[in-house]
């Protein structure tokens, strides 16, 4: 089981909303978030209400400033959303298609993929199939760039899911004890 605090202000400051599964919508507890604790588990977090936006996976630890955070790789500047990541017992397997609706060349991954291009000569990625575990996806190689949470289902086209034009370019297993 995860817990995460947000903090209105920076340095753990002001109003406080404690979190410890999924929230739709966080601006009824908080105005913004400017900083949070997670003290178990992991969390994908969002820009916008009902995990849409871009997104970030924080881990266990201190996160004390927004600002810090966006150097950090997180691309927005307070959190609207949230979701626990469960802790994922077994293998790992993915499938990943170059086209939309499953189409045109497919690799199938059990392990991190830190350049597609590079491993599998592909140019791109537009769907994908979750079969085991839960998933981060990159925009860019070496794990780099924007996030995209993958929990297992179908997913036949990013476009669909908010994502045009983004490309993903590397993949990695969510293992940490989350």
């Amino acid at each position: 089981m995860g817990k995460i605090t947000f903090y209105e202000e920076k340095n753990f400051q002001g109003r406080t909303y404690e979190c410890m599964s999924d929230c739709s919508d966080m601006s009824s507890y908080l105005s913004r978030c400017q900083s949070c604790r997670v003290e178990s588990g992991c969390f994908m977090v969002y820009e916008r209400p009902n995990y849409m936006g871009q997104q970030f996976f924080m881990r266990r630890g201190e996160y004390q400033d927004m600002q810090r955070m966006m150097s950090m790789g997180m691309m927005f500047d307070s959190i609207r959303s949230c979701r626990m990541i469960p802790y994922h017992r077994g293998q790992f397997r993915m499938r990943i298609y170059e086209k939309e609706n499953f189409g045109g060349q497919m690799n199938e991954l059990m392990d991190d993929c830190d350049n597609i291009q590079g491993r599998y000569r592909m140019n791109d990625c537009q769907s994908c199939n979750v079969m085991d575990g839960h998933w981060l996806m990159y925009e860019q190689p070496q794990f780099r760039g924007k996030q995209m949470y993958m929990r297992p289902g179908e997913y036949r086209s990013f476009r669909d899911m908010g994502m045009s034009g983004q490309r993903f370019m590397s993949m990695r297993r969510i293992t940490d004890m989350c």
